[in-house]
C-alpha cells in the first residue's frame, strides 16, 4: 500500500485524539500511540470504563469500522456522552483480526469535536490503520533453528554456550542468527530475540 497513505496526517484527520493498538495479543499491543486527550485518558483509566465502553465491546467483537454514533450496544455507564464532554465528539472505531495462529488484532479509535467522519476519512483511515496492521505482521519464514538460537540468546547465553548445547559450530549458531537477523530487520542478536519475543514467536 502506498500512495496516498504515506501523506496520512492522523492529527488532521482526527484533532480532537486518536489511539492505536497494534497487534494485541494476549493482553497487551506490540505498538501503542496514545493521542487522546490526557484528562480524559485520566478519567476513563479511573473510572475504569474499558470493559463499559460500546466502542471498545464493538472492536473486540468485530472488524471494519463503526462511527460511534452508529454503534447499537448499551452504554450504561454513558461512556460516549462522557468523552463528549472531553470534546470527543465524533469517533470512529477500526477493528482488524487476521487469520494466521496468533490471530492477533489492531484497532484504532479517532475522534473530531467539529462533526461526524466522512466516507472518504473512514476509508483513508481505515486503509492507514491496515498498512500498520501489515507493517508489524510477524514473519513466517523463520525455521526452528533459529528460533531455538534466539531463544537462548534471551536467555543470556552465548554464541559459544549455544553452540555447546545444541551440539553444533559456533559458525552455524552466528548463520542462524545473522538470518534470523535479516528476517526480523534486528540490528543485534539481542534485538531479534526481543521482537521475536513480542511477535510471540518464542
Amino acid at each position: 500500500m502506498n500512495g496516498p497513505l504515506l501523506s496520512v496526517d492522523v492529527a488532521a484527520l482526527a484533532p480532537a485524539g486518536s489511539y492505536l493498538a497494534l497487534r494485541v495479543g494476549f493482553a497487551f499491543p506490540l505498538e501503542e500511540v496514545n493521542r487522546l486527550p490526557p484528562e480524559w485518558v485520566d478519567h476513563y483509566t479511573a473510572k475504569g470504563l474499558m470493559l463499559a465502553d460500546p466502542a471498545m465491546r464493538w472492536i473486540y467483537a468485530n472488524t471494519g469500522a463503526i462511527r460511534w454514533s452508529e454503534i447499537a450496544l448499551d452504554d450504561p455507564l454513558q461512556v460516549l456522552a462522557q468523552a463528549r464532554s472531553f470534546g470527543l465528539r465524533y469517533g470512529l472505531a477500526v477493528s482488524l483480526h487476521d487469520d494466521t495462529p496468533l490471530g492477533q488484532r489492531s484497532f484504532g479509535l479517532f475522534a473530531r469535536a467539529d462533526r461526524e467522519f466522512d466516507d472518504s476519512e473512514v476509508a483513508l483511515l481505515t486503509l492507514y490503520l491496515t498498512r500498520r496492521h501489515e507493517e508489524r505482521m510477524p514473519p513466517s519464514n523463520l525455521t526452528a533453528a533459529e528460533l531455538e538460537a534466539l531463544r537462548m540468546v534471551k536467555d543470556g547465553q552465548r554464541v559459544k554456550q549455544i553452540a555447546h548445547e545444541l551440539g553444533v559450530s559456533e559458525g552455524a549458531v552466528k548463520q542462524r542468527l545473522k538470518n534470523a537477523k535479516r528476517k526480523l530487520n534486528a540490528a543485534t542478536s539481542a534485538q531479534a530475540a526481543t521482537m521475536a519475543t513480542e511477535f510471540g514467536l518464542i
